[in-house]
């Protein structure tokens, strides 16, 4: 699934192409993705005007001129997909319709997005916009981990009694939200603190540390495009390359990049997830 890095770069790239402009015509597919479209959705998104382009954890939220605010997830293999830009001196044009593409954007300045998913486990659904905070995919989340909002302070009140490892504990989307697990996997490791190990026994040294390094990572991912690994693609088609970057992740049995280390990324699985991590210097 898509993390953060990931939409925030899609929604970087529906940017250009979506705010300030009016869609002109939304095609809407099919019923439903993972849960059903709201009622009269094509009728209700056609003629809005698209004011702000924003993300809220691995959502990404467009609002629109109706006093509604259009809540898309990408689900597991969901695809925003560009076309008709111009983008230098090219001219990308509108490919043919594909079998996947259930949801589709007619803007004003003649470019068409494409939302694209193979296995159907994303969703949208419409909120009012004075609301969307309370929206019941949105309530519950944390803070934003590249806002101010996540801070040392933050961070160790979180944490302290919390009998789970840490590696779970940074997975709850009410904690922190957006992190995933390819990030976790990577902060955990710049950090050399074990997956494994109890969030409640961290220091306040090593909690302070934890923040840096989270935003360090996700910004580097997202100036990377973000991770390509199975179906996820940018809004033009490119692949992300934050992948050739991981210093643990997926390099089960390989070296520790650790200087002087001179251990072995292992693999456990923790609630249902591989995580990859150094026995020696993660401790």
């Amino acid at each position: 699934m898509p993390e953060l890095p990931e939409v925030e770069t899609v929604r970087r790239g529906l940017q250009p192409a979506m705010q300030d402009q009016k869609i002109m015509r939304a095609e809407v597919n099919r019923p439903d993705l993972r849960w059903p479209f709201p009622p009269d959705m094509a009728q209700r998104l056609t003629g809005a005007r698209v004011l702000r382009l924003w993300r809220r954890s691995k959502y990404i939220l467009l609002d629109l001129d109706t006093q509604e605010t259009l809540i898309v997830h990408l689900g597991m293999s969901g695809r925003m997909l560009i076309s008709g830009q111009q983008l230098g001196e090219f001219y990308q044009d509108h490919p043919a319709p594909e079998k996947h593409d259930h949801v589709v954007f007619h803007m004003e300045n003649d470019t068409r997005v494409t939302f694209n998913d193979a296995r159907r486990f994303g969703a949208m659904d419409l909120a009012p916009t004075a609301d969307v905070e309370t929206h019941k995919m949105l309530s519950s989340l944390g803070p934003e981990p590249l806002s101010n909002y996540l801070d040392d302070s933050y961070l160790f009140a979180a944490l302290a009694g919390r009998n789970t490892p840490i590696k779970t504990a940074l997975l709850d989307q009410r904690l922190i939200a957006g992190l995933g697990n390819i990030y976790v996997c990577e902060v955990l490791f710049r950090a050399k603190i074990s997956p494994m190990c109890k969030a409640k026994d961290l220091s306040k040294r090593q909690v302070g540390a934890l923040v840096p390094i989270i935003r360090t990572v996700l910004e580097e991912a997202i100036e990377a495009g973000g991770s390509s690994l199975k179906d996820y693609r940018q809004t033009g088609g490119e692949l992300g390359y934050f992948q050739h970057s991981f210093q643990v992740y997926d390099r089960e049995s390989q070296p520790c990049k650790h200087a002087g280390c001179g251990g072995t990324i292992a693999r456990v699985s923790q609630s249902g997830r591989s995580s990859f991590y150094c026995p020696t210097c993660q401790r």
